[in-house]
């Protein structure tokens, strides 16, 4: 951190800030069963800056993931890549074939509705981030090459439990195991490193809350949980599943291809919704990695 900042955020918690970490857990951290929810989403993800670079939308029901176990690059079905580039808002048989396929491969591409979205796009730029490809929203020869042969996610704790989840920092992924099989992989982003101070009215008192914007690595279990739209004192989380304090797993408009929270991990709006029902309380966390800007 710059001598400067570092001055600055010393000399605001000395003048009786809060210290926090992760995006704040809010009140009432009862044990809650997560059910799925099609509660309003006008609200706004937790208070951050960030550029919302194509970030999907919700989704309904009818695009809930439903693919069997997969992920693993010797379970993949043979695969006749199209011919041409696609990109952002192409639809078309070309976009269905490349939805079956990512979803085929465990990833969460929304409904298979031939439309190239923002959901879409999200699994794309998981899919190209495991196989080492710069995310980007176009499908040129490359990423259609690494959809015929894909990669499997690298194992971050190969003796790890059956059910468990990943998070690799580097490469910006979450992976979802079950039964030792991958069962979901997303796009997400995590803590950006950059100490904030921010103002809040929390519990009918204006506060002054300062933490340092960093998920932390380390072996965590999943614990409270609530379903749509948890206000905390940094802002909306959707769905959110905390795993280490005040940090979790959870839904938001803005899901950049960078850390952009200010210590949770945010999921594409579709894959929050669905999450609840795939993972439960006590679930093994393992955050690994750190991202280089």
């Amino acid at each position: 951190m710059a001598l400067g900042r570092r001055l600055a955020v010393t000399a605001v918690l000395t003048a009786g800030a809060v210290l926090v970490s992760g995006c704040g857990a809010g009140t009432g951290q009862g044990a809650q069963a997560a059910t799925g929810t099609t509660a309003a989403r006008a609200a706004s993800p937790e208070g951050t800056s960030a550029t919302r670079a194509a970030s999907p939308a919700g989704t309904s029901a009818a695009g809930a993931f439903h693919a069997s176990p997969a992920g693993l690059a010797g379970a993949a079905k043979p695969f006749a890549a199209p011919h041409g580039n696609l990109r952002f808002g192409a639809k078309g048989a070309a976009v269905k074939e490349l939805q079956s396929r990512l979803r085929e491969l465990g990833y969460a591409p929304g409904k298979i509705d031939s439309k190239y979205g923002g959901t879409t796009q999200s699994a794309v730029w998981a899919f190209q981030k495991i196989q080492g490809i710069a995310p980007t929203s176009t499908i040129s020869a490359r990423t259609w090459r690494a959809l015929e042969n894909p990669k499997a996610p690298q194992v971050l704790v190969p003796n790890g439990k059956p059910d468990r989840v990943e998070i690799n920092l580097t490469k910006q992924v979450a992976v979802l195991y079950r039964s030792g099989q991958v069962r979901l992989i997303t796009h997400v982003s995590s803590g950006s490193g950059i100490p904030y101070c921010e103002t809040a009215t929390w519990q009918g008192k204006t506060q002054r809350f300062c933490g340092s914007a960093r998920t932390p690595t380390g072996d965590y279990k999943t614990t409270w949980r609530r379903s749509g739209w948890h206000r905390s004192y940094l802002g909306q989380l959707y769905n959110p599943i905390f795993f280490n304090g005040g940090i979790a797993l959870h839904g938001a408009l803005s899901v950049p291809l960078y850390p952009a929270s200010h210590g949770c991990v945010r999921l594409p709006m579709h894959v929050a919704e669905m999450l609840p029902g795939l993972l439960g309380a006590g679930v093994p966390v393992h955050v690994r990695g750190g991202f280089r800007r």
